[in-house]
């Protein structure tokens, strides 16, 4: 007899339809899975086994074969055990076979038939839902599968649970979540801009690179507050949409990084991977590709601290997903692509010892150790990097003054004002910041006047600013004039943008 069940699985971060066909038939016994199954899915035998027996069902002594449908993609991971674990009692009679045709199921099992929860759920269950089926999940999975509309799930706890519920023996309501209402807890951070003391410039050149979503690096001696600068930003950012929810969550999801009961990625992801992390923990990959570091900020920010302790090569592979918006892994198996949309913030010394620009305290490095420690970032690498400023040393009388420094509720209201006028300017586009302008939109929207010509062209010639430099300063100064509300750009937006590449000359060559 033959039983036909439905599931799903996962290729890259989408979510595609699986069939799980059962034939039980006269032979010897065993039990055979086909259809490209990796090792946890030919594993699942041994725990349907005693998951069945120990649920109080009867187990068919004969051949048993289950085939993965579509055949020709590999399967991985353990959510199909609680689907095939159906399908086998179906095929031999214990299991309503119509009630299965109206699911669509997932889920591990454990030894004694208690369902457990998978990664992946969400993006699963987002690529199926246009099916109009109804999902049946581990309860641990209900809350994040229940965040996707049009889809009713229904929570079990166990094997025998299931079974009861689809041969309607017992009732089980569908989970309900209102994504909407999950985006508006958790949105207080205890980190304020308001806790760093002084360091206008510094605060001034972070609210303009929020605003156009620019990359931005920061050059300072130790403790002039670079990272306490860097880890503020998730509090001035404007809060993260459903639809940017939903596709950060399906990232950490495949990836097992959501916390339990956990149904929602609620706020923008901020990444800060050690300097000694390897190529494929920040770029992705693997024998079984799977996101890294730079995916799993996308829609949020990634933060290299001490930016040149970073290996090269791994500092060069950031180059692909700056530019593209997400990053493309190529193995024997298959291609596949992830994601990687992020700002990008850095911090670094002026040299080792970290005092070749400190007033007060002197650099014990020769110029030869200076010149190695700024060669490791490289020309194409700061070509991406929007701002690049200089971050003085606080003084005791900055330190404990009383003056008020502004929240980050108050810098929020004014990036919110900014970003919605990109918005709107975006809208017919596939970008949604001044940072992702194309050289038509810049020529489109960044027109200057005769002034304001004069003083770029000055900045170009005199001060030794690079070509690459030209379009950087046109997309800043078109993000500080929407901070502003200004229609134009006029010479005062250019000269502030200009002194956001002046390290291009000063620190850097």
């Amino acid at each position: 007899m033959i039983s036909r069940i439905l599931s799903a699985a996962i290729t890259g971060i989408d979510g595609y339809l699986l069939e799980i066909e059962v034939d039980i038939a006269n032979g010897l016994p065993q039990i055979s899975i086909v259809g490209l199954p990796d090792a946890t899915v030919k594993e699942a035998k041994d725990r349907v086994l005693s998951a069945i027996k120990n649920s109080d069902f009867k187990f068919p002594v004969k051949k048993i074969t289950i085939n993965l449908a579509p055949a020709s993609t590999k399967k991985q991971g353990s959510a199909y055990d609680l689907p095939i674990a159906l399908g086998i009692l179906a095929a031999n009679g214990q299991l309503s076979q119509q009630a299965l045709n109206e699911f669509i199921v997932l889920g591990e099992l454990s030894l004694d038939g208690t369902a457990k929860p998978i990664n992946g759920i969400l993006s699963m269950i987002l690529g199926v839902r246009h099916l109009g089926y109804k999902i049946l999940v581990p309860v641990e999975n209900a809350e994040e599968a229940a965040v996707v509309s049009n889809a009713p799930v229904f929570p079990i706890n166990s094997l025998s649970k299931a079974v009861s519920f689809l041969n309607r023996e017992i009732k089980i309501n569908a989970k309900q979540a209102n994504p909407n209402d999950l985006l508006k807890e958790n949105s207080n951070y205890e980190m304020d801009f308001s806790d760093v003391k002084s360091q206008r410039f510094a605060k001034r050149a972070m609210q303009v690179a929020v605003s156009g979503n620019h990359n931005i690096l920061l050059i300072g001696p130790p403790g002039s507050g670079k990272t306490m600068l860097a880890r503020r930003i998730p509090t001035i950012i404007p809060k993260i949409s459903l639809e940017e929810a939903l596709e950060t969550t399906k990232l950490y999801s495949i990836s097992g990084l959501m916390t339990k009961h956990q149904a929602l990625i609620t706020k923008r992801p901020f990444r800060s991977p050690h300097h000694t992390t390897s190529n494929i923990a920040l770029i992705g990959g693997g024998s079984n590709p799977k996101p890294g570091e730079v995916s799993f900020a996308h829609n949020g920010v990634l933060f290299l601290d001490e930016l040149p302790e970073f290996s090269r090569n791994v500092l060069e592979s950031l180059r692909q997903p700056l530019e593209d918006g997400f990053v493309t892994i190529c193995r024997a198996a298959g291609t596949l692509s992830f994601p990687s949309r992020f700002m990008l913030v850095c911090a670094m010394n002026p040299c080792p010892c970290g005092f070749y620009t400190h007033p007060h305290k002197e650099c014990r490095c020769s110029p030869y150790k200076i010149e190695q420690y700024r060669a490791k970032i490289s020309g194409p690498l700061l070509d991406r990097i929007d701002i690049h400023i200089e971050i003085p040393p606080i003084n005791y009388k900055e330190l404990t003054t009383e003056i008020k420094e502004e929240t980050s509720t108050e810098i929020r209201k004014k990036i919110n004002l900014a970003r919605n006028i990109q918005q709107e300017r975006f809208k017919k586009s596939k970008i949604f910041a001044n940072a992702y302008m194309s050289p038509k939109q810049i020529k489109k929207y960044c027109q200057l006047d005769n002034q304001s010509n004069q003083l770029l062209k000055m900045a170009i010639n005199e001060l030794g600013l690079s070509a690459r430099a030209y379009n950087k300063i046109l997309k800043i100064s078109r993000t500080i004039a929407d901070l502003e509300n200004k229609q134009d750009i006029t010479v005062e937006h250019i000269s502030e943008a200009i002194q956001y590449r002046s390290l291009d000359r000063n620190i850097m060559q």
